[in-house]
C-alpha cells in the first residue's frame, strides 16, 4: 500500500490490537498514530507479525532519500536568506529585529533567524520547525491574518496533498485526543493557545505556529456510537503566507510534537 494512503487506521488493522503497552504507548490505536506520524517505527512493536512489519516497513519512506530532500530544500533556503533584507520584511512578517537579526514568535517561544538561514532559540532546533520558519521569511507574497477559516484542501495545490494531510495530521491528532482527554487543554497551556466558540465543536483551540499562520483545531468526542471527529482549520492568508507543502510539514510536525507530549504525560 502506498505511503500516501496508509492511514493510522490502515495500519491498526496490522497491529496485534491487545494494547499491551510493549511500545510504551497507552494503546495501539496511539501506536499507529504515532507511526503514521513518523515518530515511531514497525520495530517499536515486539508482538508485530513479520509480515506486517514488512509491509508497514516497505510503506515508509527511505530515511536517506528524505533526509537528503530536505538538506537539499533547507540549502536553498539558506541561500534565498541572503538576499533578504531583515529590517525591510520584519514589519509584513510581524517579526522583531534584534542585531539585525530577525526575531520570530512561533508557540509562545522566539525564534532568530540570521542573515545566513541559521535559527536559534531557547527551544530545540527541530526540522519541521526550521523549514516553515524559514520558508515562512523567504515566501514572496505576504499578507495579514483575515478572520477567515478555510479547511486544507481549500487552498492552492490542497486537494493533490488532502489524503496525506488526513493521514499524517487530522486522523493522527484525533486518536491521540481519543486517548489523552487532557491533552487539547494542555496544548492550551503550553502554547499560549486560545479557545473559540465552535458550531459542533466540544473544544476549538487557536495556535500561532508563525505570527501569521494561525490554525484552529475543533474537536468533538466520540459519544455512544458516533465517532470522534476532528478537523484542523486555517486562516484565509496561510495560502498566501506559506506554499502548501510547508503548511502541511507544519501541521505534521506539530502532530509529532503533540504526540511526544502525550507519550510524555503518560
Amino acid at each position: 500500500m502506498p505511503n500516501s494512503t496508509l492511514t493510522p487506521l490502515d495500519i491498526y488493522k496490522l497491529l496485534p490490537r491487545s494494547n499491551c503497552g510493549k511500545c510504551r504507548l497507552p494503546s495501539c490505536l496511539a501506536f499507529a498514530a504515532a507511526l503514521a506520524a513518523g515518530t515511531r517505527s514497525p520495530a517499536d512493536c515486539p508482538d508485530l507479525d513479520p509480515a506486517a512489519a514488512v509491509r508497514l516497513s516497505g510503506s515508509r519512506p527511505r530515511h536517506q532519500e528524505r533526509e537528503e530532500e530536505q538538506a537539499e530544500f533547507m540549502e536553498k533556503l539558506r541561500r534565498t536568506m541572503g538576499q533578504i533584507d531583515p529590517a525591510a520584511v520584519a514589519p509584513r512578517l510581524g517579526a522583531a529585529l534584534r542585531d539585525d537579526k530577525l526575531v520570530i514568535r512561533s508557540l509562545g517561544k522566539d525564534f532568530i533567524v540570521d542573515s545566513r538561514g541559521a535559527v536559534s532559540s531557547e527551544c530545540h532546533i527541530i526540522p519541521w520547525v526550521e523549514a516553515p520558519l524559514l520558508s515562512y521569511i523567504t515566501h514572496q507574497t505576504h499578507t495579514e491574518i483575515t478572520g477567515r477559516w478555510l479547511s486544507f484542501r481549500e487552498f492552492q495545490g490542497g486537494i493533490d496533498w488532502q489524503g496525506l494531510f488526513t493521514s499524517r495530521c487530522e486522523t493522527p491528532l484525533r486518536l491521540l485526543a481519543d486517548a489523552h482527554p487532557e491533552l487539547l487543554g494542555d496544548i492550551i497551556d503550553l502554547f499560549q493557545g486560545r479557545t473559540i466558540d465552535w458550531y459542533q465543536a466540544d473544544i476549538a483551540l487557536v495556535l500561532h505556529p508563525l505570527p501569521h499562520v494561525p490554525i484552529l483545531i475543533c474537536y468533538q468526542a466520540p459519544e455512544e456510537d458516533l465517532d470522534s471527529v476532528l478537523n484542523i482549520f486555517f486562516d484565509e492568508c496561510c495560502g498566501v503566507n506559506l506554499h502548501i507543502k510547508s503548511i502541511f510539514t507544519l501541521c505534521s510536525g506539530l502532530v509529532q510534537m503533540f504526540t511526544k507530549i502525550a507519550e510524555h504525560h503518560r
